[in-house]
């Protein structure tokens, strides 16, 4: 059996590919979205009760391989995942898609955690559009002097900004419909997370040429361990670990 950690885009295409090769796959989701898009074979939802209750579930279930293809900022599940594997002695690889790189046009400014951003939008503007997530809005609480937009796949929970109105929406994003979302709101400043991948670079595009600056939030450090950038490559590791 595999097991694949996480409801991306990468976890998904990964967990179709090894059914469709006639292996087991078990894929791990933690819960925290109402709706999510489910992958193909098997679905678990929900924590294994940290690193020690994972690698008793690797153990108990003879797992042969780990691929951890988890948010990139799902730091604690990845934490989880290197020490679970670890115990268990079962072969772990990250799967994590490319970060997003500054192009010509852009006015980037690169902080380290959402509490910086709060400190940094400051500076640049009034009207925010936040595409960090609904966890993070908190860090953006005791910004009373801006106004924001955050748009996130399921409702918030307080603390809320004061002003702030919430657009649930779920990507991919056209260009042409951000633009006109940054034009209607007079969006003069744009968070994000260097969340990497192509389903959401469409706000970055938007922001370019509306010549908007973007506060990116840094992707928090991982546990050393082999790490792959796409679904082929961590067929070939899954592969060798198999033994096929």
């Amino acid at each position: 059996m595999i097991l694949v950690l996480g409801g991306t885009g990468e976890a998904r295409a990964l967990a179709a590919e090894l059914v469709a090769r006639d292996l087991r796959v078990v894929s791990s989701l933690a819960g925290r979205v109402a709706n999510p898009r489910l992958p193909v074979g098997e679905v678990r939802v929900g924590g294994f009760g940290g690193p020690d209750g994972l690698a008793r579930w690797l153990t108990e279930n003879h797992v042969e391989a780990v691929v951890d293809a988890t948010h990139p900022f799902a730091e604690r599940i990845g934490a989880s995942a290197f020490q679970g594997a670890r115990t268990a002695g079962v072969p772990l690889l990250r799967l994590q898609r490319p970060g997003w790189q500054a192009g010509p046009g852009d006015e980037w400014h690169w902080v380290s955690s959402l509490d910086e951003a709060a400190s940094k939008i400051t500076e640049l503007g009034e009207r925010i559009f936040l595409t960090s997530g609904r966890q993070g809005l908190s860090a953006f609480a005791c910004c009373t002097d801006q106004w924001f937009l955050a748009r996130c796949v399921d409702p918030p929970e307080p603390p809320l900004p004061p002003k702030i109105e919430i657009l649930l929406d779920r990507g991919p994003y056209e260009v042409e419909g951000e633009s006109a979302l940054l034009r209607e709101h007079r969006i003069d400043v744009l968070v994000t997370k260097d969340s990497g991948g192509t389903m959401t670079t469409a706000k970055l595009r938007a922001a370019r040429e509306r010549g908007i600056p973007v506060v990116v939030v840094k992707r928090p450090s991982r546990p050393e361990t082999t790490t792959v950038e796409t679904v082929p490559a961590a067929l070939s590791w899954v592969s060798a670990m198999l033994g096929a």
